[in-house]
């Protein structure tokens, strides 16, 4: 006897738009722009870096046990290739695709991130790389202060990325300083075409508001992950985030700095959740 095959739901993954690039190349600056511009769900992969890891070390992955088991200075002063490997560029592939099989497909959602590699995005109309050039690249780290080992990591990951996608036929827009973000997201904008501006969006203020405070809740636990660590120094209440205003507003580019620690917990009642607000911003209703 023949079963039939049972369909799989239709998920996110299913009409994902990927973004991808180096460290530095500005993927997040253009992923906040055109998310909110066009009511899309942003998924940050490297908002999601500690929680993959965890997931690696409840699997046994050794890369990633290593990287856990030793102190910042020893794991800092490893060869690059080590760092790298630690890194676990390509083995966050299948875990962001777990992620995106996970929502739904409406609305759309934008996947943005260093570890968005060929392999997982595909190379086709639905795919967008921003690679940037070693002397903007160094700039940009320059002013995030990294030290010596993650600034390494960074420019070495920018490298390989670019050899990927270079090698794959990848989409790319090249970062060279000669546009800026605004200039850059409509870059992107143009190569994603229709798949970006006819695909389906939150059109009501409640739903954008939504998005948002599920993106901005992915940061919080992105650090809320990496202090639990024996081996972090610091604490939430060290580190403070622009986050996405919550107002709901359609095409609103306001940011919120706040200490990670005084971020809204999440309440009984997610209809309840007091909204972060830009100063002069209030919640917008119905379709904003």
């Amino acid at each position: 006897m023949t079963g039939r095959a049972t369909a799989r739901p239709s998920c996110a993954l299913d009409t994902a738009l990927w973004l991808g690039g180096g460290p530095g190349a500005g993927k997040t600056t253009v992923a906040r722009l055109l998310t909110r511009r066009h009511g899309l769900r942003w998924y940050n992969a490297d908002a999601r870096t500690w929680a993959h890891r965890d997931r690696a070390v409840a699997a046994g992955h050794p890369a990633a046990l290593r990287f856990e088991r030793l102190a910042p200075e020893a794991r800092w002063a490893l060869p690059e290739d080590d760092l790298l490997e630690m890194a676990l560029h390509h083995d966050r592939g299948p875990m962001i695709a777990d992620d995106l099989r996970a929502l739904p497909p409406d609305p759309l959602t934008l996947a943005e991130g260093t570890a968005v590699t060929p392999a997982l995005a595909g190379t086709g109309h639905r795919s967008v790389w921003l690679l940037p050039a070693p002397e903007v690249q160094r700039a940009r780290l320059a002013e995030r202060d990294l030290a010596p080992g993650p600034a390494a990591l960074y420019r070495r990951l920018a490298e390989e990325i670019r050899a990927e996608v270079t090698a794959s036929g990848g989409r790319i827009v090249e970062v060279d300083g000669r546009m800026g973000a605004l200039e850059t997201a409509a870059r992107v904008e143009a190569l994603f075409g229709a798949a970006l501006t006819t695909g389906p969006r939150a059109t009501t203020a409640a739903g954008r508001r939504t998005l948002l405070r599920q993106a901005n809740r992915a940061v919080v636990d992105q650090y809320t992950a990496y202090f639990a660590r024996s081996w972090s120094r610091g604490s939430v209440r060290d580190a403070v985030q622009p986050f996405l205003c919550e107002c709901g507003r359609q095409g609103c580019g306001a940011d919120v700095p706040l200490a990670v620690a005084d971020f809204p917990p999440p309440p009984d009642d997610p209809a309840g959740a007091a909204p972060v607000l830009a100063d002069g911003h209030q919640v917008v209703h119905g379709d904003g």
